[in-house]
């Protein structure tokens, strides 16, 4: 990657998505178009965010399949933040926490990881199953 990518990256980490639209904003490239979107979805801008993560996706290589990945994964973690995981049964809750606590980790938002963690566990604890409680536990550890 080259330095505007890279100081971009470390703009949105940062929690400040107009840095990292100052470094990419006219560019088309791939990783370019993936900080955008993500940057745009930090703004609140989530059908533009939308767009961009889907442009991003396509346009990456079939051999960059974990940057693809990530923009998948940037466009469902506005999804489940809008979801409401409390009807559903344990074990399926257990999913929901587990992944929200996974894109909370990435992030480095360290605080919603724990409490999904936390949440994660509770259900577990509820569903009776000790090899999920046990995944549960081996997740936050990590």
């Amino acid at each position: 990657m080259d330095s505007l990518i890279n100081a971009a990256g470390r703009a949105l980490a940062a929690g400040d998505p107009l840095g990292a639209l100052k470094r990419v904003a006219l560019r088309q490239d791939p990783a370019a178009l993936a900080l955008r979107g993500i940057a745009m979805a930090q703004l609140g801008d989530f059908a533009k965010a939308k767009t961009l993560l889907k442009s991003a996706a396509r346009a990456f290589s079939p051999r960059e399949a974990v940057a693809r990945a990530r923009c998948v994964v940037a466009e469902a973690e506005r999804l489940l933040a809008g979801f409401d995981p409390g009807p559903l049964p344990p074990v399926a809750r257990v999913a929901h926490e587990l992944a929200a606590a996974g894109i909370a980790v990435r992030r480095l938002r360290t605080k919603a990881a724990r409490s999904a963690f936390g949440r994660a566990s509770l259900a577990a604890y509820e569903a009776k199953i000790p090899a999920l409680r046990a995944e549960v536990e081996a997740a936050s550890l990590v």
